[in-house]
Formats: C-alpha cells, structure tokens, sequence
C-alpha cells in the first residue's frame, strides 16, 4: 500500500509539472487562436514564427547574450576562483561571502542597482547594458561551480609540472584546466541557462527597440500571447530535451567503449 500511495503521489507531481507544457504543446498545434477550442491540427504556426520579424530578432537577442554573457562569466569567474582560492582562509571566507551575496540577493534589487549605475555613468541602455548585467549575475554561479574541482585538485601535480620544466602557464593549461574542466562546464551550463531564462534584470537595463523572449512575451501578455509564442516554446523545450539526453548518454556510451 505504502508503495502505491508513494507511485501516486510522485505521478502527481510529475503530472503538475509537466501538465501545462503537454497543453503548450498542443496549443501550437491548434488551428484556432482561441486556447478553449480545437480548430484541427496545424503546423501554420511553426510557419508563420519564423516569418515573425519580432520574434526572431527576439530570439537571436536572447541566444547572443546567452552566450557571449555566459563565455565571458565563465572566464572571469574561473580566474576568480582560482585566485580565491589561493587566498589564506580568513580572505577565502570574506570574498566567498561577497559572491554569494548576489545569488541571495532579490533579482529586482540587483536589477534596479545596475539600472540606477548605468544611469550614473552616463551608458545608454541597450544590448551592451543588458550584457554587462548578465555578466554580473552569472560570475557568481561559474565561482560556484568552480569551487569544489579547485579544492579536490592535487597541488603535487602543478608542482611537479613546474619542477619538470614547464612554466607557469603551460602547466595550468595542461595539468590544472583538464582537471577543472567539469565544473567549468557545469558554471559555463548554469551561466547560459540564467542568462536565457532572465527577465527581470533585463526588463530594468534594457533600452527601447531591444527585447529579448522574456522581455518579448511581458510585452504580449496585455495584448494576447500570439500562437507564434506556442510554437517557439515548443521548440525551446524539444531542444533542450533532445540536449539532455545526449549530455546523459554520453558518459554511457564512453564506458561501453572502454569496457
């Protein structure tokens, strides 16, 4: 009984959570605008968004800050960690403490604190505000990620690099970056993610005539989500999830091999 009651209580939540995503799916799908009525299934949708000037010039916005945001903050936020963590432990402690701040910080306080310093410093807001902000944020969650390889790695090996013959800076590209290259990864994946899915930060250092998705669809709301919308959310999720499962069959495949 204990088996069954747990089984129905994890397909409820799986059902909640999934739900409205099965029912954005098919909505794409609906001839009819109206989300009440079924018109008859349809691609029409999936055509007309991307003749959509709006949308696309949307989506090719959020890409482009996702990923120059998210390379940027991985590189900055790599070489922070690393210096962070060659600090004694009181300095460690204090500056670990500072990158959490943001992360415990509410959204809309860090949103309206970049938005007043854009203000100060004369920046006009546009894309280059928007990119400066998701820099900001996405340092913190790469320290993060990077934390942990750094306190795992072997300091001998460095050295013994070092006493090898090779300076500096070959040695950290070729005995200390493999090692940290999962959770440079990890920061890299979390950082792309964040920056994809903000709005309010965006919507607060934004400049007219540039929207991102979130930004895009806030717009539409009090005017009506167009079935456009349906279509590239369905495209968003199918991508991401054809993503996940070739990330998560990887490792499987390269321990087949091996063995």
């Amino acid at each position: 009984m204990t088996n069954v009651l747990r089984k129905i209580y994890v397909a409820l939540i799986f059902i909640f959570l999934y739900a409205p995503i099965g029912t954005l799916i098919v909505l794409s799908f609906n001839a009819s605008k109206s989300r009440a009525k079924w018109g008859g299934f349809t691609f029409k949708w999936y055509a007309e968004l991307f003749q959509n000037e709006a949308i696309m010039q949307a989506l090719t916005n959020t890409i482009l800050l996702a990923v120059l945001s998210s390379v940027i903050a991985t590189i900055i936020g790599t070489v922070a960690a690393i210096a962070i963590n060659k600090m004694n432990r009181t300095g460690r402690t204090i500056w670990m403490g500072v990158t959490n701040i943001p992360m415990l910080n509410a959204e809309i306080v860090t949103g309206i604190s970049l938005m007043l310093l854009f203000i100060t410093v004369g920046m006009r807001f546009g894309f280059v505000t928007i990119l400066l902000s998701h820099i900001t944020f996405n340092i913190p969650y790469v320290i993060l990620s990077v934390m942990p390889r750094l306190k795992q790695l072997n300091p001998s090996t460095y050295e013994a690099a070092l006493d090898l013959g090779a300076p500096p800076l070959k040695a950290f590209f070729k005995v200390v970056l493999p090692d940290l290259a999962p959770g440079i990864f990890s920061g890299l994946l979390m950082a792309f993610t964040m920056s994809l899915d903000d709005f309010i930060i965006t919507h607060f250092t934004k400049g007219p005539g540039v929207d991102t998705l979130s930004t895009k669809i806030y717009s539409e709301v009090r005017k009506g989500i167009k079935p456009e919308m349906y279509a590239l959310s369905t495209l968003i999720f199918v991508s991401v999830l054809i993503l996940l499962l070739l990330v998560n069959r990887t490792p499987k495949d390269k321990s087949k091999n091996k063995v």
